[in-house]
């Protein structure tokens, strides 16, 4: 975890600034907002800003969502939402596993708030965010391989596991419930 940190993101990072040091009123804006109008940077440094700012965006998230300590269950309203959508949080994490399973080579599996409300697990290319596609990230997995392969070699599943055992379900279920607000 220590490279992913200090040196993955990191790099998406100082890649994101440097793209960014020609477009000062881009700069002023939050990531989130670069990221759902992408259409709005110019060309010559959209790739750049996609794939950086989303690396930098996804990895914010990934590190605000785990924790060594805190609740291992969602609660209040994401919990609620969590039952109704798939049935009962074990579904949850059965269906989430196989998402970040699924992904074919580098990527992230995601659950999303989609609409109002409306929970969905999808999953994204390389450094893509669902911000890209209008959605809000509740919380997502890197699967890409320097997430995991110091640690679990080829097993994803291992990490995907693991993983599962150390998200902060504090911090996920009140993100839930401040996109909610929005």
């Amino acid at each position: 975890m220590e490279i992913h940190h200090g040196r993955h993101h990191a790099a998406y990072v100082n890649n994101l600034n440097n793209a960014l040091a020609g477009a000062p009123e881009l700069a002023q804006k939050s990531i989130e907002e670069i990221l759902r109008d992408l259409g709005s940077v110019p060309e010559a440094m959209r790739t750049a800003v996609r794939h950086n700012g989303g690396g930098h965006a996804n990895h914010t998230l990934y590190w605000q969502s785990m924790s060594p300590s805190g609740r291992r269950t969602p609660s209040g309203e994401l919990a609620r939402a969590i039952d109704t959508r798939f049935g009962s949080f074990g579904n949850f994490q059965d269906q989430f596993t196989q998402a970040a399973l699924s992904v074919f080579g580098s990527g992230w599996a995601w659950l999303i708030l989609e609409a109002p409300g409306q929970l969905r697990i999808v999953t994204t290319p390389n450094q893509d965010t669902p911000l890209m596609n209008g959605h809000q990230p509740v919380f997502g997995i890197d699967v890409w391989e320097h997430a995991y392969y110091l640690k679990y070699q080829n097993r994803r599943a291992d990490y995907v596991a693991a993983f599962h055992k150390v998200l902060n379900w504090d911090y996920i279920s009140e993100r839930y419930e401040q996109l909610l607000k929005k």
